[in-house]
């Protein structure tokens, strides 16, 4: 059997460590995570290549206008978009794709992807969210009140989403697990092996 590639989009509010859950899942089940491109600059250990593409403001509208993205979005006076290519290529290998975007984003990939698994990443409490954002020590109290507004209206879109799965604080591991528990049950649904449905139909036809 043939094995078909999956998208498997990861949301979630600033902070609630969606970032940290994707490269475990890459590193624990061998998926393949998308690099997303953005203008903002580097947080400290950020690395160009492997936490973001970091691009100036002309190169990424330069993408846009070479269809190079397969969704973009302007996030907290940023842009942020998923390099077409690579997910492409890492579907027809028939690979799972990781894609960590926002709201707006994920709304955009279910349209051109309709089997896309849209997961949302939320934190146990607003509280605890906050308070997460604080414990950063990288952002000033007014990009932390633009974020919890942001938060607000990403919340709007949460029914959107096929699954809620809370990340609570020391418990990665079990997070993760939940995901990879989803993964593996949307890869056995019929709509995800049309292919293989196909081929059985066909071997099968002469005993009609």
């Amino acid at each position: 059997m043939d094995k078909k590639g999956m998208l498997v989009v990861i949301s979630g509010f600033s902070g609630v460590g969606k970032g940290t859950v994707s490269r475990a899942l890459v590193e624990k089940y061998g998926y393949s995570l998308s690099v997303s491109a953005t203008t903002r600059q580097p947080r400290k250990g950020e690395v160009d290549g492997k936490d973001y593409y970091f691009k100036s403001e002309e190169d990424f509208l330069r993408l846009i206008d070479y269809n190079g993205f397969i969704e973009y979005a302007q996030y907290v006076e940023h842009y942020y978009g998923t390099p077409r290519k690579f997910v492409e290529d890492e579907l027809a290998a028939g690979h799972v794709v990781i894609l960590e975007i926002e709201v707006q984003g994920a709304m955009k990939i279910k349209e051109q992807y309709p089997n896309a698994v849209l997961l949302f990443v939320t934190a146990p409490s607003i509280g605890e969210l906050k308070a997460r954002l604080e414990g950063r020590g990288t952002e000033e109290a007014a990009v932390i009140e633009k974020r919890m507004r942001r938060a607000a209206e990403e919340a709007e879109s949460i029914s959107c989403y096929e699954y809620l799965v809370c990340n609570e604080d020391g418990q990665l591991e079990k997070c993760m697990d939940t995901i990879h528990s989803i993964i593996e049950k949307e890869s056995c649904r019929v709509s995800a092996q049309a292919e293989f449905v196909k081929s059985l139909k066909e071997g099968l036809k002469d005993y009609l």
